[in-house]
């Protein structure tokens, strides 16, 4: 397993702080799954039942940012803030119905455009589902482009541009579907991507979630929205036992080990080639899935398992190794992050900052934005409430847009579960205020009109 140690509790610094500059620009290699939990990963939770030595080796050579978020719970807002740099809120993406929604370029200009405009050569393969055409280069910026869902053309795809001629450094983005095939999974469903046999005796499956039960005194439209999503055929997890639920995280690991061997395909063809030592190395996922925490598969939803996304930079001879607890917005962070190691500019007002400094942490929190997705129409209506989530350095404070109980306030670090909504407990009153009033500064600052609480 990685070295655990964090940057700020050993109070380390990035390497490049000490080593001088490097003679060209890097290229810059993106890689993305969907639908894959922070610690879904065996460096995190060691290797008993799951085996993920790709995505190991890059995060033992590297940075893990433990404590990432992504955007948004749920894959075209919170890819489209991966492409643009804007909060969900900003650009108006904010559902899987957004993405048709034509994103002004012009305003929101995407990665490609501010690497191809650098003089970098652009490339993009694998799952798009972003609000922005990539078969329209001078939109999109990338020149090079096949967006399709196929996990082993999208690694060929990669591989074919690693070994071919590069006149100038590069951005090339592979977007992985896996293990985004568990929604199939759950329902029974054949899997897009092949087959990946059946689940062994459930004494040889994961256990459980620990935190499979509902949260004590849960805001209301959660168990109403849970209760909405297990009456679709979308999400029919509202009968799973202890037995399916372990089966469902076998598959849930088999699937990230699927994809971390066409991960590691291309990091492969990037060893080989010899552009590894001159090449910043980003993984990270589109966001999670709630694998049977609080009852819920998939994701939309605010609890940890559906926001908390992996995020590893890598860049040999310039990143430090081991884990950093800085707070991270992947949506907001991942462009400034890229331009600063690239020393290229970043599109003026991004709201992000730059990771560089892993061992720094300047932000007091990070905001995570959400809309339900629809489920089945309950006492009469079809819920579909946004939320906010404001994840301080201790605690997590979560809103909806509606019910009569909104809020719940989570202590992490007594509570990683997040079994215990104490927005209700008088001893927990200021906190609970502080945290309301930082929302709703974010909220006039980020020109959001979401019904935050007085």
């Amino acid at each position: 397993m990685i070295n655990r140690r964090s940057f700020l509790g050993a109070g380390a610094v990035l390497l490049g702080s000490r080593l001088h500059a490097a003679a060209s620009q890097p290229n810059i290699l993106i890689i993305t799954t969907d639908q894959q939990f922070a610690d879904a990963v065996s460096c995190r939770m060691g290797t008993r039942y799951l085996h993920t030595p790709n995505l190991d080796s890059l995060a033992a050579n590297g940075t893990f940012f433990s404590r990432a978020y992504c955007a948004n719970p749920l894959c075209v807002p919170s890819r489209t803030s991966m492409f643009t740099g804007h909060y969900p809120v900003e650009t108006g993406v904010m559902d899987n119905d957004d993405a048709k929604k034509e994103v002004d370029p012009r305003k929101f200009p995407g990665i490609g455009k501010v690497f191809e405009s650098a003089g970098y050569q652009t490339a993009y393969f694998g799952k798009w589902h972003i609000s922005s055409p990539v078969k329209q280069p001078e939109v999109s910026g990338f020149a090079d482009a096949a967006a399709k869902n196929d996990d082993p053309l999208t690694a060929s795809n990669a591989v074919k541009f690693l070994r071919g001629k590069h006149d100038a450094p590069f951005l090339m983005w592979a977007s992985f579907l896996n293990p985004h095939n568990i929604c199939e999974w759950a329902r029974g469903e054949e899997l897009p991507l092949g087959d990946i046999g059946n689940p062994p005796p459930v004494d040889q499956c994961p256990p459980w979630r620990p935190n499979h039960a509902p949260q004590s005194n849960e805001p209301d439209i959660v168990a109403l929205m849970r209760k909405s999503y297990q009456s679709s055929p979308t999400f029919p997890v509202g009968n799973f036992d202890e037995k399916k639920w372990r089966e469902y995280l076998w598959a849930y690991y088999r699937l990230i080990e699927k994809v971390d061997g066409q991960i590691g395909v291309v990091l492969r063809a990037l060893r080989e080639t010899g552009l590894e030592k001159n090449t910043v190395v980003v993984f990270t996922a589109d966001h999670g899935d709630c694998q049977g925490s609080h009852g819920w598969n998939q994701k939309t939803i605010l609890y940890e398992e559906a926001a908390r996304v992996p995020f590893i930079v890598s860049y040999p001879g310039v990143v430090a190794k081991g884990v950093a607890t800085r707070l991270v917005n992947t949506g907001i962070d991942l462009i400034p992050t890229l331009c600063d190691y690239a020393g290229v500019a970043a599109p003026a007002g991004l709201p992000g900052l730059s990771l560089k400094d892993a061992g720094h942490d300047p932000r007091q929190y990070v905001v995570v934005c959400n809309r339900m997705v629809q489920g089945a129409a309950v006492d009469g209506r079809i819920p579909k409430p946004d939320g906010r989530m404001l994840r301080g350095q201790r605690h997590k404070y979560t809103v909806y847009s509606e019910g009569h109980r909104r809020e719940a306030l989570v202590d992490l670090e007594n509570d990683p579960g997040e079994m215990v909504n104490l927005a209700g407990d008088a001893r927990f009153e200021k906190v609970l205020k502080e945290h309301r009033e930082l929302l709703a500064a974010w909220c006039r600052k980020s020109g959001d009109l979401f019904p935050t609480v007085a």
